[in-house]
């Protein structure tokens, strides 16, 4: 995974130290922009939904 995209929330200054996500058909990648080098969690799509669903606070997609 080589496209990395920020959060549209980021803003300039502090704003640019955030988490950034990449995609593919099967998988969904996490890094820390702060250290782009350093390792990123990667989860199957369906395990990305439920991990959003969590920190939103709202039930499991099926």
């Amino acid at each position: 995974m080589d496209h990395w995209k920020k959060s549209s929330y980021s803003g300039e200054g502090d704003g640019n130290e955030c988490v950034e996500i990449a995609t593919s058909p099967t998988h969904v990648s996490i890094r820390d922009s702060k250290a782009p080098t350093g390792a990123a969690l990667t989860l199957p799509t369906p395990a990305f939904t439920v991990f959003l669903n969590a920190i939103k606070g709202t039930p499991e997609t099926r």
